[in-house]
């Protein structure tokens, strides 16, 4: 069974009395534990898939479904609570708080969406800084650690409530070559590890060629699919 799938969605804009097509007739389906990529130039449609998908935006027509749930019915209380149990974000911008700690900004969710006992939040933020390496710089603010680790930190946050899903909007964009690289061997080694889906937006085709699945978008259209076979095994061949 697919964890994503999209029927004939489409969105629509009013903008006064103009009209804007963000997304046409996109059909699509996306497999649990799988490392997926949006492409296509600025004004595709890229963001506003990922926002329908994670239950920020809802179509206009057409029928989205996450984890077997028709998501585009939710009010927004439904919404919200669905992607506090469901899914992650990862901004291009960190969207870390900044007069929180690393620990803290990594716990935040714990509290603010699911609630969760003071010893297990403890127990789950140490180790999502211990998987992406940030452990010994937990006590450090947003303002005193780099930009690599800033979305090192954003990663732990978006998998420390266990979500489905992972959702990340332009994810290396900040980031110089390497760190984003960086990233987003992280990002694949957690799909590996904890069988999370991954779904990314990003222009730049360095790093899109280390996805799995590619969906690229034109105009608001879905014009292709690409699969990338054993994308893992590409990474090593120069060694």
């Amino acid at each position: 069974m697919a964890l994503i799938k999209l029927k004939q969605v489409s969105r629509i804009y009013e903008m006064g009395e103009t009209s804007i097509q963000a997304l046409m007739d996109i059909n699509l389906e996306i497999e649990q534990q799988t490392f997926v990529s949006f492409v296509g130039p600025s004004g595709s449609g890229k963001t506003t898939l990922l926002n329908m998908i994670g239950c920020l935006d809802k179509p206009t027509d057409g029928d989205i479904k996450v984890n077997n749930v028709s998501v585009n019915t939710f009010s927004r209380r439904e919404a919200a609570i669905f992607r506090g149990t469901n899914i992650g974000f990862i901004f291009q911008n960190f969207n870390l708080l900044p007069v929180l700690t690393v620990y803290e900004n990594v716990e935040y969710p714990l509290i603010m969406v699911q609630n969760i006992p003071q010893n297990e939040r403890q127990e789950r933020v140490l180790k999502y800084l211990n998987a992406v390496g940030m452990t010994d710089q937990k006590d450090k603010y947003p303002s005193q650690i780099s930009g690599g680790q800033k979305q090192r930190v954003a990663v732990a946050r978006a998998l420390v409530t266990d979500p489905k899903m992972v959702l990340a909007d332009e994810p290396t964009a900040n980031l110089d070559h390497k760190s984003a690289f960086m990233v987003i061997e992280l990002m694949r080694q957690m799909q590996r590890d904890l069988k999370t889906t991954f779904i990314f937006s990003t222009h730049d085709p360095k790093i899109v060629k280390e996805a799995e699945i590619i969906y690229t978008l034109e105009d608001g259209r879905l014009v292709n699919r690409e699969e990338i076979p054993n994308p893992n095994n590409q990474a090593g061949e120069g060694n």
